[in-house]
């Protein structure tokens, strides 16, 4: 391959960059360009590291065409959120908050969660988003079973004191078996 250096402290950036990275692709990605500035075949390169043809020169040729900064890695894309960073705040504190009279549940489940979303957002969740959703604001599905608003403590108390005994006590039976 024939690629020179475009500045002189390249090389030794180069190196630092082999050295501390810890994603092994990266890490092959400035091993080529390295190789290849030392004058290695493209063939050769591809046998060192294992790699095809294509990822040798397509790294090789953007050290060539735009410097380190070409063969940096980028920020991995994906789809954008759905609710807007406010909108998540919003919707973290809601269920913060706890359920509303109106939503007619003691507890918030994941279908409820869709529900306010939808409702308060206008912004439609899959119920798979809604977990992941949640799951990104640092909430946990998962809680201790709530108490019923009717729940009474002290005529549970009351019961248990008058209750009468389910069971007997085992007879003692001191003759041995024969």
């Amino acid at each position: 391959m024939n690629i020179s250096i475009r500045q002189p402290q390249d090389l030794e950036q180069l190196k630092d960059h082999i050295r501390q990275e810890r994603n092994a692709k990266q890490r092959d990605r400035y091993r080529a360009v390295l190789l290849a500035l030392d004058g290695r075949l493209t063939s050769t390169i591809m046998q060192m590291l294992g790699r095809s043809k294509n990822f040798v020169q397509r790294w090789s040729y953007a050290y060539r065409d735009g410097g380190i900064e070409a063969i940096a890695p980028g920020r991995p894309t994906g789809r954008p959120p759905k609710l807007t960073p406010l909108q998540e705040q919003q919707f973290r504190q809601r269920m913060l908050d706890g359920p509303r009279q109106e939503d007619g549940v003691c507890t918030l489940r994941a279908k409820d969660a869709r529900h306010i979303i939808e409702e308060e957002l206008g912004v439609q969740y899959s119920l798979a988003g809604v977990y992941d959703l949640l799951h990104r604001l640092g909430l946990s599905c998962l809680q201790p079973r709530p108490k019923h608003r009717k729940n009474d403590l002290e005529a549970m108390k009351e019961w248990l004191e008058k209750a009468p005994l389910l069971s007997k006590k085992p007879r003692k039976n001191n003759q041995a078996r024969p």
